[in-house]
């Protein structure tokens, strides 16, 4: 099949490449020149892992293309998607549909033969069908059906993600759209990959409600992380006890600082928005949001408590800035809320992340630089564990013990044995659960 993704971002290019490793002739199309150059050169502008390898594969092989030139793309196209931004609008956290309506417009002044056009792009309900007007309007003797396939990627596993998913999910009513996407994902139907069929608003809804589930899973532990501390009980524990009834699972109960990336929050909004809109408001999401960005913001409070009330003239390490592993995402990381809450305080803030500083760069000032985590230890008052990346999990505590002015950590993800801690002469915090000898 041949394939246009319009949209080189992170769902547009992890997805044309996967797509390309199923076999398929795909073009990423792109209107930003430098990127389209860059991407052509062999480089990424994303880390992923396994990505670039990927990427470098299919071109080689002549199944994966970059280009600015949608009209080329789109022609001889047998499905093209929309993969472009939908960022939050300021003000009232909407979706901003104006990247997938201004991509629906050229994509059907380029239609030839019959298409089958692809969301992508995370969506509010009705989007689908407001795409099919603005196409048809732009080209009324276009032949076409609109489908809906939101995506299920994780940033860090998104490889995985896609060609071993837990589920598909494709949007149409049109047998014609239908039997396109089968061939399509034809090597997921092989391992017997559960694909779910069902209608243009409800697939639109599914991904919202996926995410909005997962959000109020974090949300709700990291609550029940606060009154951990205050009873002397053990979070990890009770994410243990209730995680193995089947019922509630154990994923997403890792406390911790609060989500970010560039799903969660602006979905949440935006789910509370069309609800709002519809007259059936969702006040389970509305405090999900609520409870994130509070717990964002007293991050740095705990960090200063542990320092004694006050982090005024002291040098505070912060390891991890992306806000997760295995990705260089900044977008909305609890490591932004932490570091200027600590400068407001009064602090110097010392930073490392193995892959996020050259985003973070573009966020963050009057922060020193630095080239791993024991250099950003040197001379610290203390530090905080902000993103959980693996280099982080076995940190040689007698070289961090030597180069500090004190031996002060503060485990925002609960990496470390609050034991084992007290052992080797730490003052140690982390989230919801007992100190050493509590």
């Amino acid at each position: 099949m041949h394939i246009a993704m319009i949209g080189t971002g992170y769902v547009g290019l992890v997805s044309g490449t996967c797509f390309s490793e199923f076999g398929h002739d795909v073009v990423c199309v792109d209107l930003n020149e430098d990127k389209i150059k860059t991407l052509q050169a062999g480089k990424i502008p994303i880390f992923e892992p396994g990505l670039k390898e990927m990427v470098a594969g299919n071109v080689k092989d002549g199944r994966l293309s970059f280009s600015t030139n949608l009209k080329d793309a789109v022609g001889p196209a047998d499905a093209v998607f929309i993969a472009v931004g939908t960022p939050s609008k300021e003000g009232n956290g909407e979706a901003d549909l104006t990247y997938v309506k201004a991509a629906a417009r050229d994509i059907a002044a380029a239609l030839d033969g019959y298409t089958v056009v692809i969301t992508k792009s995370t969506v509010p309900v009705g989007t689908g069908r407001a795409l099919e007007e603005i196409i048809r309007e732009t080209n009324p003797e276009a032949d076409f059906d609109v489908v809906s396939n939101p995506e299920f990627l994780r940033e860090g596993s998104a490889i995985n993600d896609f060609v071993r998913p837990d589920r598909v999910v494709i949007g149409t009513q049109s047998e014609r759209a239908r039997n396109v996407m089968k061939q399509m994902y034809r090597p997921l139907f092989l391992i017997e990959t559960p694909i779910l069929f069902t209608t243009r608003p409800t697939a639109e809804l599914i991904k919202y409600a996926a995410n909005g589930f997962l959000a109020t899973k974090i949300s709700f532990i990291n609550e029940i992380a606060d009154l951990c501390e205050a009873v002397n009980a053990d979070v990890q524990d009770v994410a243990k006890g209730i995680g193995l009834d089947g019922r509630i699972g154990s994923k997403f109960l890792h406390a911790g600082p609060g989500y970010g990336g560039s799903c969660f929050p602006k979905d949440t909004i935006a789910l509370a928005k069309t609800a709002e809109e519809s007259g059936r408001p969702m006040l389970i999401v509305e405090a999900v949001n609520a409870v994130n960005d509070a717990r964002k913001e007293k991050m740095a409070g705990k960090i200063i408590e542990a320092c004694g009330g006050s982090v005024k003239g002291k040098t505070i390490a912060v390891l991890g800035l992306a806000f997760k592993p295995n990705t260089d995402d900044m977008r909305e990381a609890p490591s932004l809320n932490i570091i200027a809450g600590l400068q407001a305080a009064g602090a110097d803030v010392r930073v490392f992340d193995p892959e996020a500083m050259g985003e973070a760069k573009k966020l963050l000032e009057n922060v020193e630089w630095c080239k791993d985590g024991y250099d950003a230890v040197t001379g610290a008052d203390a530090l905080s564990i902000v993103t959980e990346w693996n280099e982080f999990r076995a940190l040689d505590l007698d070289r961090l013990k030597s180069l500090m002015k004190a031996p002060v950590m503060v485990d925002l993800r609960n990496i470390y044995n609050p034991r084992e801690m007290a052992e080797a002469g730490f003052d140690y915090t982390c989230i919801g659960r007992p100190q050493a000898g509590a």
